[in-house]
C-alpha cells in the first residue's frame, strides 16, 4: 500500500538554507585533507596514511553529492568547477558522477540506471563489481553525452586523472614515495563504492520509495561518515544539504514510524 510522504514546504523549506561558512568549510576540508596526508607521509608516518585516505573519501564523496544535487548555493558556473576540483581530489570524474547519480535517483531501480546496478548483484559479486565500476559510469556518461562537447571535454580531462597521477608518482618515486601511494589508495579505495554506496544501502529492495533504501541512525557512526549513512532521507529529499539531514530525519520520524520503517541504530 502506498504511503503518502510530507511535500518540502510541509518538512520545512529551512532545511534548504547553508550559510556561506558551512559551504566554503565542504569545498575545502577534501583539501585540507590532502594537506594531512602530506604531512602525515613526510613525518613517515605510512601506517596511518589509509586511516587519512578514508577521511579524504568521506569528506569529498560528502560534498560532490550535495553539489550535485545544487545543495550547497553554488551558481551554475561554481558548480561545474566545484564537481571538477572535488572530483580531482580522488581522481574520479565529477561530471561523470553527476550524470549517473542522477539518473540513480530519477530511475532506480531500472535497468537504465547504471549506478545502481550493483543493488542487483549478490555480496561477493558487488565487491568484485567494484574495480570497473567507476570506469562502466564514466563510458555511460560518455555515450550519453554525445553531441556535448563541452561535457565531453570535462569528462576526457577527468577520465585521465588516474593515469596522469599514475605516471607523475612513479617519475617523482625517487624525490618522494607520497604521490604514487597517495594514487593507488585513491584508485583501489574506489573499489568499495558498489558495496558501501550501492549495495549495502539498497539490496534487497522494495516497490516503494520508502522500501527502496536504508538508514543508519546513531550519534558516532552517522558523525564520521559526515551524515552518508541517513540514505533514505537524501533519497527522499535531495535537494537538502547532507549537514541537514540529522534534523530531517527527526522530522520524518513520525510519518516513517507510521509507515512501518525502522531505522537501523548504530553506536
Amino acid at each position: 500500500m502506498s504511503t503518502r510522504l510530507p511535500s518540502l514546504s510541509e518538512v520545512g523549506t529551512d532545511l534548504l538554507a547553508v550559510s556561506l561558512w558551512r559551504t566554503r568549510v565542504a569545498l575545502v576540508r577534501p583539501y585540507a585533507m590532502i594537506g594531512v596526508f602530506a604531512l602525515v607521509a613526510w613525518a613517515g608516518w605510512w601506517w596511518l596514511t589509509p586511516l587519512v585516505v578514508f577521511g579524504v573519501f568521506v569528506s569529498v564523496v560528502t560534498v560532490t553529492h550535495d553539489v550535485v544535487h545544487r545543495a550547497l548555493g553554488l551558481t551554475p558556473r561554481q558548480t561545474e568547477w566545484a564537481l571538477f576540483f572535488t572530483g580531482l581530489v580522488l581522481l574520479e570524474s565529477g561530471h561523470a558522477y553527476r550524470s549517473t547519480h542522477l539518473q540513480h535517483h530519477r530511475l532506480f531501480p531500472s535497468d537504465e540506471d547504471p549506478e545502481g546496478y550493483p543493488a542487483n548483484l549478490s555480496l561477493f559479486g558487488a565487491v568484485l563489481y567494484g574495480p570497473v565500476f567507476l570506469a562502466r559510469l564514466w563510458w555511460w556518461s560518455w555515450r550519453r553525452a554525445r553531441g556535448d562537447r563541452g561535457l565531453r571535454t570535462w569528462l576526457l580531462v577527468e577520465g585521465a586523472m588516474p593515469f596522469a597521477a599514475l605516471t607523475g608518482g612513479v617519475l617523482l618515486w625517487p624525490v618522494t614515495p607520497a604521490l604514487l601511494a597517495y594514487a593507488v589508495m585513491a584508485i583501489v579505495g574506489s573499489w568499495v563504492y558498489p558495496l558501501l554506496t550501492v549495495y549495502l544501502p539498497h539490496h534487497d529492495y522494495g516497490d516503494e520509495p520508502l522500501t527502496q533504501t536504508r538508514t543508519l541512525r546513531g550519534r558516532v557512526i552517522p558523525a564520521i561518515f559526515l551524515e552518508l549513512t541517513y540514505h533514505l532521507e537524501h533519497h527522499l529529499y535531495p535537494q537538502i544539504p547532507s549537514h541537514r539531514l540529522p534534523e530531517l530525519a527527526r522530522r520524518l520520524d513520525p510519518h516513517l514510524s507510521a509507515a512501518g520503517v525502522r531505522p537501523v541504530r548504530v553506536i
